[in-house]
């Protein structure tokens, strides 16, 4: 099932006209003062650019720089999230760190954060820290304890004792956009302790919600809407038909599990905070969500989501050998793929990632006795693959080659001396006392930018490495943090199976 990355199947610019016109009229309607709940990824949003091929990964971030005269940010955090220490798989950074990336990068665009909230904060060292540092770099910081009763005790929450006791974030703008590094931060409970306060001031302001998937006008086992379920397999999301939006109008409309459920209450807190009948009947209704209209070629949409469905088992299988969930996160996946009637080796590169670890064990050319193989599919659907060796990892291998047949240098050409090697090798024993010698990516990169300045075979192949973002690799073992840190930077979509590449707890 080979991937097709030069097809284009969704339409930014018709994406961006849908949106922009929903949410203006949705601000219009709501007296000029919307608090827009922003889910998802509002910068390098990479699980919707591989679900919907051609879809920029910060074309929110140019939705709301169009916007952004009319625009303040608030910024959620979930205090339990910094202490843990939740990491954004895709970027290997945790969400403290993310939410500080993300506050420089919208100052960067001209977008600056009016406000950071700490929601659910019991004073946690870690959370503290995270405070303190953000208010002596000049940056606004408020906190938000649990509200007993909450979400249920509507009576409580709608009160003085409830949503009164959160600090008011005054803002200037129409449109507050309230977001978060990732699920379960706090955005609906800020947005609605923030109405609560501007009813208290007079002002008829308005809610409305702004999540990508899933998309409420494909189909529910569309694989596009498959696809989100397998990405929050952790968290148990599920897709269902909205039965409110069904009984209000008789229409099908596609929605998840925690948004349906708890749209009774949101409605009724809606309109204890108004003291108005909500215009609001479904948790459809609530949403500006227009993704489903810049689709403009569904068969390739469908095939980069099976895709993406795969990937994610293959994540899950990962998190679970390190520990990071649990076996019904594996199951939850596996059956997504059932329904779809895939499998792991339907990714292009799975078979022949095995087949190099095989060839590996032919040779007996492993490390320590593990035979490690990748594999790497190039934009034109061709595939390279590599192994370890004691000289090498198998990622440092396949990228090497990658880089080499797309700058047409010959296989039998090393783009590494034998003596830049040795030398990395003998610092990396000598100096650290290293055990294993062998290169991952990131040291393979660095010699091979070194190797540049005195071989122009070697410079040629370094200006091929852009051209691998967005391509498909796996690996056949977990990578080690150097060989990951390396095709995160070079942009791959890496999958791995959950085998140890060493030996050793410690590595």
């Amino acid at each position: 099932m080979p991937t097709t990355p030069h097809i284009i199947g969704f339409d930014n610019e018709k994406y961006l006209a849908e949106q922009t016109v929903a949410i203006l009229e949705r601000m219009k309607a709501s007296d000029n003062k919307l608090y827009l709940e922003f889910g998802g990824k509002l910068l390098f949003d990479m699980h919707a650019s591989r679900v919907l091929p051609g879809f920029d990964p910060c074309v929110k971030m140019r939705l709301l720089h169009n916007l952004k005269d009319q625009a303040d940010i608030i910024l959620c955090i979930f205090a339990g999230d910094i202490e843990r220490k939740k990491v954004r798989a895709d970027f290997g950074i945790t969400y403290d760190a993310d939410a500080v990336k993300l506050i420089d990068d919208l100052k960067e665009r001209g977008v600056p954060v009016a406000a950071v909230v700490i929601t659910r904060f019991e004073e946690q060292p870690a959370a503290s820290i995270f405070k303190n540092k953000l208010e002596r770099r000049g940056i606004r910081v408020f906190t938000h304890k649990l509200i007993r009763g909450y979400p249920t005790d509507i009576e409580h929450i709608v009160s003085d004792e409830g949503y009164g006791l959160n600090p008011y974030i005054e803002t200037t703008k129409p449109l507050v956009v309230v977001t978060g590094p990732g699920p379960n931060s706090g955005k609906l409970s800020t947005c609605l302790s923030q109405l609560y306060h501007e009813y208290r001031h007079g002002v008829k302001a308005g809610y409305s919600k702004f999540e990508t998937f899933p998309i409420w006008n494909l189909p529910l086992k569309h694989p596009v809407n498959v696809a989100y379920e397998a990405a929050t397999a952790d968290i148990q999301d599920f897709n269902l038909i909205d039965p409110h939006h069904l009984e209000a109008y008789g229409k099908i409309a596609v929605n998840y599990n925690r948004d349906v459920a708890l749209f009774p209450v949101v409605k009724r807190i809606l309109e204890k905070i108004t003291g108005a009948k909500s215009i609001y009947q479904s948790p459809t209704d609530m949403g500006v969500n227009k993704a489903g209209f810049g689709i403009v070629d569904d068969a390739a949409v469908q095939e980069a989501a099976r895709q993406e469905v795969i990937r994610r088992y293959f994540r899950s299988a990962c998190e679970y050998a390190m520990g990071f969930c649990d076996h019904d996160t594996i199951r939850r996946e596996e059956l997504l793929m059932e329904e779809l009637g895939i499998h792991p080796e339907d990714r292009s590169t799975v078979l022949p990632a095995r087949a190099a670890a095989q060839e590996a064990v032919k040779t007996g050319k492993g490390n320590e006795g593990i035979f490690v193989g990748a594999a790497l599919e190039l934009p034109d659907g061709s595939i390279v693959t590599g192994k370890n060796s004691a000289l090498m990892h198998a990622a440092s291998a396949t990228v090497l080659n990658a880089i080499k047949a797309l700058a047409g240098i010959p296989d039998r050409m090393h783009l590494l001396a034998p003596n830049v090697i040795d030398a990395v090798g003998n610092f990396k024993k000598e100096t650290f006392a290293a055990k294993n010698v062998s290169l991952s990516l990131d040291e393979a990169l660095t010699a091979l930018a070194i190797s540049a300045t005195t071989n122009p075979i070697a410079q040629e192949a370094v200006g091929k490495l852009k051209e691998l973002r967005c391509c498909e690799m796996h690996l056949t073992h977990l990578p080690t943090s150097g060989d990951e840190a390396g095709l995160r930077r070079l942009g791959v979509n890496l999958t791995s199976e959950p085998n140890f590449a060493s030996k050793n707890l410690s590595e």
